[in-house]
């Protein structure tokens, strides 16, 4: 009798993933490129750092970080597309926490919100009190940055929620609208405009408009708002403000005009300065307040609820 036909087991490939911890070591050092300050940004030793990559490189058989580069970070082309899948994987981990949180009470726990220097000083001294007693369990970690920067912390999920000045590019961020802020042109006390009661945007065409440097979203925004392109006016010696506040020292100083937020205005930033302001008469002379997280973002819901409360404040401020 023929013996029956005997099928050998197939062994399957047992696939050992990576874990979260080794998925942070491996984006912090894309970020810092330095052992150490990777270390210190996953709170580990760097030779615990450097075990774990280690230990990745081994589990995965292949090479992330080229050895051959001497003291430099540097990266494989495979290691380069782990790091991207890193990030992706690290923030789909953190949404399924973030999702039971939102389930479990909307509106607490840890939320990291960016905004630009040109909103911070001015709004967040009475939003945060308000979000205080309307959210009591919320505890948000503030981060003051451009929006360039603020766009890309967003993407990289270093913050989960921004406060923006818009329009601005948000790298395919979803984005909702919450308050407009007008522009007001701040002259020198002396200057023949401050006689009047607005002021049209064309008589700022042979005016020195003074600007933010680049990088600041306000500065394209003004341009644009006195049909203007980058280069065309202002800088004329090369020199722009860090902040809203120098520009109001430099127009109290008659070096020229400049456009300033309401919200600015109504927080006090020119006052005892001897600057004239007067609103600028223009077709769309504002700039919009929004604000911006991930696609899809698992709190979603908390943020439009945080928007209306945003707006009352806004309206209380700039009407």
């Amino acid at each position: 009798m023929d013996s029956p036909l005997v099928h050998p087991i197939q062994e399957s490939r047992v696939t050992i993933l990576p874990s979260p911890q080794q998925l942070r070591y491996l984006v912090a050092l894309a970020e810092t490129r330095h052992f150490g300050r990777a270390a210190l940004a996953c709170s580990v030793t760097q030779s615990t750092l450097s075990a774990g990559l280690l230990a990745l490189e081994r589990q995965l058989d292949a090479p992330i970080l080229d050895r051959g580069a001497g003291r430099h970070v540097v990266f494989t082309p495979l290691g380069l597309e782990l790091v991207d899948r890193a990030r992706t994987a690290l923030a789909a981990l953190e949404a399924v926490s973030e999702a039971a949180d939102a389930a479990r009470e909307p509106l607490s726990g840890p939320l990291r919100f960016g905004v630009i220097p040109s909103i911070g000083p001015f709004l967040l001294p009475r939003l945060m009190p308000a979000l205080r007693t309307a959210f009591p369990r919320l505890r948000l970690y503030l981060r003051e940055d451009t929006t360039a920067r603020l766009v890309d912390r967003l993407a990289a999920n270093r913050l989960d929620l921004l406060l923006l000045a818009l329009p601005c590019d948000c790298g395919g961020a979803d984005a909702l609208q919450v308050a407009r802020d007008n522009f007001i042109v701040a002259l020198p006390p002396d200057h023949r405009l401050a006689q009047e009661d607005t002021v049209p945007v064309s008589a700022l065409a042979t005016e020195r408009l003074l600007l933010l440097e680049d990088g600041h979203c306000l500065r394209d925004q003004a341009l644009a708002v006195c049909g203007l392109l980058a280069g065309e006016r202002g800088d004329q010696d090369g020199f722009a403000a860090t902040s809203l506040h120098t520009l109001v020292q430099m127009v109290a100083g008659g070096l020229g005009v400049t456009l300033l937020p309401r919200l600015a205005v109504a927080a006090g930033i020119a006052e005892g300065s001897g600057v004239v302001l007067r609103p600028l008469s223009a077709a769309g002379a504002w700039r919009t307040l929004g604000l911006a997280w991930r696609p899809n973002a698992p709190r979603a819901a908390d943020y439009r609820a945080l928007a209306a409360r945003l707006a009352d404040v806004c309206r209380e401020m700039v009407g």
